[in-house]
């Protein structure tokens, strides 16, 4: 590509120059409204983004100018509604949103083009609430752009040509890819202000108007969230928030790190817990930590291949509709694309070094109960070439290395909990209770009858896993050797510090000789369900995969490689792990919620395999202790060690638990070297001696 064909965007970002930069944008936007393309159908769709985009201008106008603290409830709820129904999945089937649609009006080529325009151009709703004119304005010049191609081609009695649109969405990306990436990063790092945490500190949390203050879609569920925690008492609110807290604290002091170096943690939530985030902030601001929150719309430009959102988010539209989208990067990601995506995140981190040294990590709040979502194959939706997915597993790998340079592992921790929302049914109320009790279970019990269990796995070569009924699970773990049992264990006892609620022991074991077949009859990971996912290894490495979801093999091996594997060509398993908490599982099959826990839950109801990186990625080298005083040895593999002499290969930037749950679960058994056994679990019961008291729960 010659330099003559690249169009150059002047980055004159200040306050100023973006303000007349957007009202020229607005203007040239209304000024439209007289005009029209030959094309009925192409000027249809510029017409209708163009209405679209006014309607988000009289958003933004609407928080600016005060109109927003004068509405009522309900006039919010009906502002809130009509930015986000073209996309709801009763109308998705006809809106420019769906590839399907699109590629029907326009064909495929500009059918995906113009489909996802318009889907970035949506996340301007967030970016108007926030007032992010940068945003704002370079978005709306992106629009006017692409239709300005289409004006001067119709002038001349035709449409543009395909490639010349692309690039214009190709250079955008591009040229702007530094901003974008600072922008982000200084939301995580930088504390000084920050647009979630600032409302969420300031609102009257009990004037439910303030959900819609962040531009994010408001549903039942929100609101029904909001109202329940509104219901505790500052009592209870305390008890959540603290429980959270004291998490994130006892992770640096478990693992010896010195929070005291750390001036910020991330809070991930979503809309609705507003009045425990509140006191989570107070609590984090009483050791000397400050809070940041994050809240950014998926984007076309990003280099992913997930609709998962992270950081603060509220309901999600059309959950198809972003499945449908996520890999839209499909339309730029060649080389020079990584490149330029590679080099802004290392700007982002030069300019935040200082901030990011004194971030402390993430601290999440993960909701379940949501309908779960097992999608659609969309056969319009754009999908990453076999070369592009090779670029994009690469990007994450370098991605995280660049990004470990400037936020290091070895010294930041995190912690994760999660609650019910209403959307999981009439016993809401009773299943946030029972979770509370989950959340809140005597650790010191757990601790001691997990270190039993771990004293028999530390004398085993081997443990072998098997299913039972429908479950055909059959695998062989291999474990470290031991040079000193008096003081090394292969296995860590997790109890509730970062991994919120209590509940297994885990390890990452030796990848030669581990080998079968895992296999659950049905599971939800990162939220996208899987039927019979059955995944086989050889040298805990995997060599094939399957499951039922879809009418042929094809679409089944295509949907893991995209969400589990996420375009790698195998993965090792990085962490085998025996839940013990009971009392979840129970609670799960009581109120019939098994296939909702997120797997925060799930992975303490059985053993469970994780796929991809260890769990001590990055921090290999920092030796952490169980609370009998053992090192814990087995912080890698024989993938994670090539760190040391070819970083690039030693990580896969991904970690996915599944979990077979106990009323699946033959056997776990311990193989010595001499070939003596002793079994931890049969027929889904613990039948270790000193660990009966797991089997309570599920016999009361």
């Amino acid at each position: 590509m010659s330099n003559n064909e690249e169009l150059i965007y002047e980055f004159e970002s200040g306050k100023e120059v973006l303000s007349e930069r957007y009202q020229l944008a607005v203007e040239r936007l209304n000024s439209m409204a007289d005009e029209h393309l030959s094309d009925e159908k192409y000027d249809k769709y510029f017409h209708f983004v163009r209405d679209f985009l006014l309607m988000v201008d009289e958003a933004y106008s609407f928080v600016q100018d005060g109109s927003f603290d004068k509405a009522s409830m309900d006039e919010l709820a009906a502002q809130n509604k009509k930015l986000y129904q073209d996309i709801l999945p009763e109308n998705y089937a006809n809106s420019y949103g769906n590839p399907t649609f699109a590629c029907q009006v326009f064909g495929d080529d500009f059918g995906h083009l113009l489909s996802a325009l318009y889907y970035e151009v949506r996340g301007l709703i967030v970016y108007a609430f926030k007032g992010d004119m940068f945003n704002l304005t370079t978005m709306l010049e992106l629009f006017l752009e692409v239709y300005g191609q289409f004006v001067s081609a119709d002038q001349a009695g035709k449409i543009p040509a395909y490639e010349e649109v692309r690039k214009t969405l190709y250079w955008y990306g591009s040229d702007y890819a530094e901003e974008m990436r600072q922008i982000g990063f200084a939301e995580m790092v930088v504390s000084d202000t920050n647009f979630v945490r600032d409302i969420v500190t300031s609102a009257d949390l009990t004037d439910l108007r303030y959900l819609y203050r962040f531009g994010e879609y408001v549903t039942d569920n929100e609101i029904k969230t909001a109202q329940h925690l509104n219901s505790l008492t500052q009592e209870e609110i305390d008890k959540l928030a603290t429980t959270f807290t004291e998490g994130y604290r006892i992770g640096f002091a478990m693992t010896g790190k010195d929070i005291t170096i750390k001036k910020t943690a991330g809070l991930h939530y979503n809309l609705g817990f507003e009045r425990m985030i509140k006191k989570a902030i107070e609590n984090l601001e009483a050791i000397d930590l400050k809070s940041t929150i994050s809240l950014a719309p998926s984007s076309i430009f990003a280099i992913s291949s997930t609709s998962a959102r992270g950081g603060f988010y509220g309901a999600i539209p059309n959950k198809q509709y972003d499945y449908d989208h996520k890999e839209d990067v499909a339309l730029f990601l060649d080389s020079n694309y990584v490149t330029r995506k590679l080099e802004a995140a290392r700007a982002a981190g030069e300019m935040y070094k200082k901030e990011a040294r004194l971030f402390g990590g993430p601290a999440v709040i993960e909701v379940f109960g949501e309908k779960p979502f097992s999608p659609s194959t969309n056969e319009k939706a754009l999908r990453l070439s076999k070369a592009q997915q090779k670029m994009l597993s690469d990007y994450r790998v370098q991605n995280s290395l660049i990004m470990n340079n400037y936020i290091i592992n070895k010294e930041r921790s995190f912690t994760i909990i999660s609650f019910p929302v209403p959307e999981i049914g009439d016993n809401f109320k009773t299943i946030f209770d029972e979770t509370v009790r989950i959340n809140t279970l005597d650790y010191k019990l757990y601790q001691t009858i997990q270190q039993k269990i771990i004293d028999v796995l530390d004398e085993g070569s081997y443990v072998i896993v098997k299913g039972m009924g429908d479950n055909h699970t059959q695998m062989k773990v291999m474990l470290h050797e031991l040079r000193d049992k008096a003081k090394e264990t292969n296995f860590e006892n997790c109890v509730a510090d970062v991994n919120i609620p209590v509940g297994e022991v885990f390890t990452s074991p030796v990848l030669k000789g581990t080998e079968g077949t895992l296999h659950v009859t049905g599971v939800y990971l990162e939220g996208l369900y899987y039927k019979n996912l059955e995944i086989k290894f050889e040298d805990g490495c995997i060599v094939d995969y399957n499951c039922s979801n879809f009418d042929t093999a094809e679409e089944g091996k295509k949907y893991i490689n995209d969400n589990i594997l996420f375009n790698h060509k195998t993965l090792p398993i990085g962490e085998f792990a025996i839940g013990t908490n009971t009392t979840a599982y129970v609670v799960a099959r009581k109120y019939n919620i098994a296939d909702k826990l997120p797997i925060l839950i799930a992975e303490k109801t059985g053993p469970h395999f994780a796929v991809g990186d260890t769990c001590y990625s990055y921090e290999e080298d920092t030796i952490t202790y169980n609370p009998d005083g053992k090192a814990i040895i087995a912080r890698d593999n024989e993938i994670s060690i090539k760190r040391k002499t070819d970083p690039d290969k030693a990580y896969f930037s991904c970690h996915t638990d599944i979990t077979i749950p106990y009323d699946e679960l033959g056997e776990i058994t311990v193989v010595r070297e001499d070939g003596e056994t002793r079994t931890i679990i049969k027929n889904g019961r613990f039948v270790l001696e000193g660990t009966e008291e797991l089997n309570k729960p599920m016999d009361e």
